[in-house]
């Protein structure tokens, strides 16, 4: 017999755990007894249902259908405590950082969600436990689905639901509409308690039943018999709304279906956070390790906050003394471009800290020392490059500093990129999250010294008392991360070089790009968005026109139901709760054959770039400067591609007209045009590399066209021979490749049958037999070793690579053939970035980097200078790695970034 499916009724668990268990509070007065209480009882599942799916399933905020139909539903409750309510946020948490699939279905309760999926769980043959203590689930039991109340120890199948309420499952609902419930304010009949509604079910049937034989109520033994028909025919109305109330839906449509409910790794890291905030200490040493426990790390602090020229000279002489010590800045904002010193902390040992305040004013604020002043005993060694200093993302710091004047130099360890490099994926790789990793130590969160939400104060407002142990905390845990990472990263000689030759010294050169930013004409931008709207109302009403009446184009249901029941489309794909899907994936295959599909994906496109570029970016220009400065992220993506947010480079549009237009936006100054550098087909060209394929390696050193050779390869004639279309089917089969897409994907993509596209990939392997032993030997190896690795030694790991789930499985070996090509990749556009950088550096050219997107190289150039930027940035660019082939540079020139691209 398989595993049964195990969904746990939280809110039930949630309201027992409050009640039942004492007040618990952490130190600083936060309620956590149902914290406890619910992960406790999740803990026991897990241990009692070893080899289940656990989906934990909870009451979602607001107003559900039953408050609809009956006003009064419930409305006897007493609101949620305050107490409570705060232990609502932890719970969900830590449930989600458990792996634990988890639902929260708005207009519905949790017993709707768990009824509709045990109902097709057990349809489907499926043992089902419901974790549960509310007695209404007993409805749902039947020969595969059973209840079990972990609270009393105690199981119900149908045999126990017939002993304990003398009826069986399947009058359950009868029971409760026949006697109503005075806690959810169930009317039910008056007059009508348990013993009656017994008997009236054990004697006539279900209600149906009864209100068909009202003649033989008075005969049955019950105290009141003679006269209750009476009081069934009076209260028949609010008998079927009860019994409407009371029933548990079993069709609530979910976003996900039985097959998507599968369990994650555990966030340890989330976990470790949770349960050291709710200081839930034996949870906490169980994590620490993954064998036994050990006590979280208590660290004996000495932190410091300094008021005086005396204490702080005292300082300045420890830091030049050190050989190495952390530091780290306190500001007004996250904006790098407008964030100014607050104040400023270092460490020179482990436990050892102080904070200078420079800059806290609220009323009753302490006097401080003079920030200029301070800034400038401070300059001789924050632009030392021989001073070596360690920092959490000093990308920020530099770039603040930079508003002061100051050029921080001898950035030498970096604890983010230090985290990233030794394994991206590993954890998230903020100080908070690392410190509970590395060092087994909680820290104190920005929140606690400064609020949440609207509330929140800027850092210059906290009171010193409280940011002094904050920030002078900052600058230790800094240093004891990097003491505790750098020894791990010195394990492998491959990640050191990745950290020192790469991710190092790209820190100023990114900053550097960022403070310069990129210059973007409001006008246009402002223009091409009126016109959008323009655009998105002719769009609208082209579509009502089609659809033959108006509806909300946002709405995935009504649009499904124009276009599958209205319009009778053809139904291309589910969603897993069953409905057509209406993904964009289905629209752009049904807009091949139909034209309101087509409209709707033209009008979802141009809202996107509407609301995303045209309409933001005019808010985003710098007042002072007049350019758009986007912030540029190396510890994000797992592969070792940057990442940009605010805005987000990577994702403006360049296939279509519209999208097109908003990098027109990006122009030079007077005097100056834009320069773009792309590599061409650079993954292509790592694969040839990694593969050593014959093939693929003459193509490109014969400078051919690789779509078409692949297609002369693959479809056997002459270069000249291969059709458009051909090239279009060998360039989706090249590109598939480096993604692991299977022959199912690549028939999708072509429009083939999946055997067609079978045989279009094996004629490719047959073609170029050293792709198919890169792939087989990459992942064979990512199997033996958990990771893989670009040309450069960078690792990317693969959690999943062995995990259980076949289908998790198969997702981390395409990662493992994807990840060695796009890692590398990343890696020559940073080294690129580091080449020309240095050249541009030497001041022999008028140039400077302004954006670096997927593999592109932005630059500003003076027009006199044009052509020796273009070969020389051709030049540096195809030098940054030495391939089994060359690296293809083509670089454009215009007056936008468009004109260049």
């Amino acid at each position: 017999m398989s595993a049964p499916l195990v969904l746990v009724d939280g809110s039930s668990y949630l309201y027992r755990a409050y009640h039942a268990l004492p007040s618990l509070t952490n130190s600083k007065g936060q309620a956590t007894g149902a914290v406890k209480g619910v992960i406790n009882m999740l803990r026991r599942l897990q241990k009692d249902y070893p080899d289940s799916t656990l989906v934990a399933v909870f009451d979602a905020k607001g107003k559900t259908f039953r408050d609809e139909m009956f006003e009064q539903y419930k409305a006897q409750r007493p609101p949620m405590p305050d107490d409570l309510r705060e232990q609502i946020e932890p719970i969900h948490g830590i449930v989600r950082a458990m792996g634990l699939p988890f639902l929260c279905v708005p207009g519905v309760e949790a017993d709707d969600v768990i009824g509709t999926l045990s109902v097709a769980a057990s349809a489907a043959g499926q043992p089902v436990v419901i974790s549960t203590g509310d007695k209404d689930m007993a409805q749902l039991v039947d020969h595969n689905t059973t209840l079990v109340n972990t609270m009393t120890d105690t199981k119900l199948d149908p045999v126990s639901v017939q002993e304990k309420f003398g009826i069986p499952p399947e009058l359950i609902i009868d029971f409760l509409a026949l006697m109503g419930d005075k806690v959810d304010n169930i009317p039910g009949v008056a007059g009508v308690g348990e013993k009656t509604a017994l008997a009236l079910l054990q004697g006539l049937g279900g209600m149906d039943d009864i209100y068909a034989n009202l003649d033989k109520v008075a005969d049955l033994d019950f105290r009141g018999a003679k006269k209750m028909a009476d009081k069934l025919i009076a209260d028949k109305d609010n008998a079927y709304l009860s019994y409407t109330l009371a029933t548990i839906k079993t069709d609530v449509e979910l976003e996900l279906g039985l097959a998507d409910l599968v369990p994650g790794e555990p966030d340890r890291e989330q976990l470790l956070d949770w349960f050291t905030r709710m200081e839930f200490k034996s949870w906490v040493d169980e994590l620490a390790t993954g064998e036994e426990p050990v006590e979280i790390v208590a660290v004996d602090t000495d932190y410091q906050t300094v008021l005086d020229k005396a204490e702080f000279a005292r300082w300045l002489e420890l830091l030049a003394a050190a050989d190495l010590f952390a530091f780290d800045t306190e500001t007004t904002s996250l904006n790098y471009m407008r964030a100014q010193v607050v104040g400023v902390s270092f460490a020179v040992e482990p436990g050892c800290a102080a904070y200078v305040p420079l800059a806290h004013d609220y009323v009753g604020a302490p006097e401080q020392l003079d920030r200029d002043w301070v800034l400038e005993q401070l300059r001789p060694l924050l632009e030392d490059a021989e001073r070596a200093k360690v920092g959490q993302n000093l990308k920020y710091d530099a770039s603040v500093l930079a508003n002061h004047g100051i050029t921080l130099r001898g950035m030498v360890y970096d604890t983010m990129l230090e985290s990233y490099v030794l394994d991206s994926t590993g954890s998230r790789h903020d100080m908070d999250s690392l410190a509970l990793k590395y060092l087994a130590r909680s820290t104190i969160h920005f929140e606690d010294v400064a609020g949440k939400g609207a509330k929140q104060l800027t850092f210059n407002q906290v009171a010193v008392e409280q940011a002094g142990p904050y920030a002078a905390e900052d600058a230790e845990i800094t240093l004891c991360l990097h003491q505790a990472l750098w020894p791990k990263l010195q394990e492998h000689a491959g990640l050191v070089r990745v950290f020192e030759t790469i991710e190092r010294p790209l820190i100023p050169v990114l900053s550097k790009i960022e403070r310069t930013g990129a210059l973007v004409s409001r006008e246009l931008l402002l223009q091409q968005s009126g016109e959008l709207g323009t655009r998105l109302g002719e769009l609208e009403r082209e579509v009502h026109e089609l659809a033959g009446g108006e509806f909300n184009l946002g709405s995935p249901k009504q649009l499904g139901e124009v276009l599958f029941e209205k319009l009778q489309l053809p139904v291309i794909k589910k969603t897993p709760k069953g409905a057509p899907s209406t993904a964009e994936e289905v629209l752009a295959e049904l807009a091949l054959n139909y034209p309101l599909p087509k409209l709707l994906l033209e009008y979802r496109s141009l809202s996107k770039l509407k609301s995303t570029y045209t309409d933001k970016l005019p808010e985003m220009i710098n007042p002072d400067t007049g350019r758009i400065h986007t912030s540029y992220h190396q510890a994000v993506t797992a592969t070792g591609r940057l990442s940009s947010s605010d805005p987000n480079l990577q994702n403006i549009p360049i296939r279509s007209a519209e999208g097109r237009r908003v990098r027109q936006a990006f122009i030079a100054p007077p005097g100056y045009q834009v320069v773009a550098a792309d590599y061409s087909q650079i993954e292509l060209r790592i694969m040839a590399h990694l593969s050593a394929d014959p093939g693929l390696i003459e193509a490109f050193k014969a400078g051919l066209d690789v779509h078409r050779a692949t297609a002369a390869e693959v479809f056997g004639m002459q270069l000249e021979q291969v059709s458009d279309d051909q090239r279009r089917k060998a360039k989706a089969i090249n590109f598939g490749l480096i993604y692991g897409m299977s022959a199912f994907g690549l028939a999708r993509q072509l429009h083939l049958g999946r055997n067609e596209a079978q045989e279009y990939i094996d004629l490719y392997f047959e073609r170029y037999p050293g792709v198919q032993r890169y792939m087989d030997d990459t992942r064979a190896l990512a199997h033996e070793t958990g990771y893989v690795e670009t040309l450069f030694g960078r690792r990317l790991y693969l959690p999943e690579i062995n995990a259980r789930n076949k289908m998790r499985v198969q997702a981390a070996e395409r990662t493992a053939i994807n990840a060695p090509m796009q890692g590398s990749a990343a890696d020559i556009i940073k080294l690129a970035m580091l080449r020309v950088d240095d050249w541009l550096n030497a001041g022999a050219v008028d140039a400077r980097m302004i954006m670096q997107v997927h593999d592109e190289l932005v630059l500003e150039v003076a027009d006199d200078q044009i052509d020796l930027v273009r070969e020389r940035l051709a030049s540096e660019m195809s030098a940054a790695a030495e391939l089994d082939i060359p690296l293809l540079v083509e670089v454009g020139v215009g007056a936008n970034w468009d004109e260049a691209h």
